[in-house]
């Protein structure tokens, strides 16, 4: 008889397989990088900077999640931050350590599922995902919320970026319902400010708002059709 850990893995595999593999998507993605995509980009986050200029971090160990070709994991590291960076595209981890080797930056980038790759308890002092969570299902929150909540050390921060609903980069109005009866996510969940906090009620908030819209030559990246929060790991 299977224990009660085996039989939650079970129903988390099934649920994943009522939608589409991430994988190939996000390897395909990437692979061209002409593409005019915004996040292609290599300047990071306005929020991001604005965090690390104005929190006081607690410590130096840095785990950007979703890291996609590398801006956000370049500018810590470009700050003196210990960066660990994770994607599940093995396309944009290569671009992502060109784009590091070019500067000099030493990374350690991860090619992997986080569900599935093996991160130390307490071990981050800021923990960073910009466009990783909307692209979650909803059953795979509270895994999500969990890996995060066990891996940050107390007292460290942890900081999103995320769809609004309607926003001109995604943001899908689905209700998890509908998720699993029309086997979408249309592109990515769109979060309110609200239902972010809500959502991630083990970690105490410190801000949440819409990102800055940037202008051209401030070598950031910023819209305000995405919001931003961060939170803290209290004691």
């Amino acid at each position: 008889m299977k224990n009660t850990i085996d039989c939650y893995s079970d129903v988390l595999e099934m649920l994943d397989s009522l939608l589409r593999d991430p994988e190939p998507f996000w390897e395909d993605f990437y692979t061209d990088r002409t593409k005019p995509i915004p996040i292609f980009t290599d300047y990071p986050d306005e929020t991001l900077v604005s965090y690390v200029r104005s929190v006081n971090l607690t410590g130096r160990k840095v785990l950007d999640i979703g890291c996609g070709a590398g801006r956000n994991a370049l500018f810590l590291a470009s700050q003196g931050f210990e960066v660990d960076a994770i994607d599940l595209s093995s396309t944009s981890i290569e671009w992502a350590k060109e784009r590091a080797d070019e500067r000099n930056l030493s990374i350690r980038f991860i090619h992997g599922n986080l569900f599935e790759t093996a991160l130390r308890t307490e071990t981050y002092d800021l923990i960073y995902d910009s466009g990783c969570f909307h692209h979650l299902a909803p059953h795979r929150r509270i895994t999500y919320n969990k890996l995060v909540t066990r891996v940050l050390k107390t007292g460290g921060h942890f900081g999103i970026t995320c769809f609004v609903p309607g926003g001109k980069f995604g943001g899908s109005t689905l209700s998890d319902w509908e998720v699993y009866e029309l086997r979408t996510l249309q592109g990515g969940l769109g979060y309110t400010k609200e239902r972010l906090i809500d959502i991630s009620n083990q970690l105490q908030i410190i801000d949440a708002r819409a990102m800055n819209d940037v202008r051209d030559g401030e070598r950031l990246f910023g819209s305000s059709d995405l919001l931003s929060a961060l939170f803290i790991k209290a004691n």
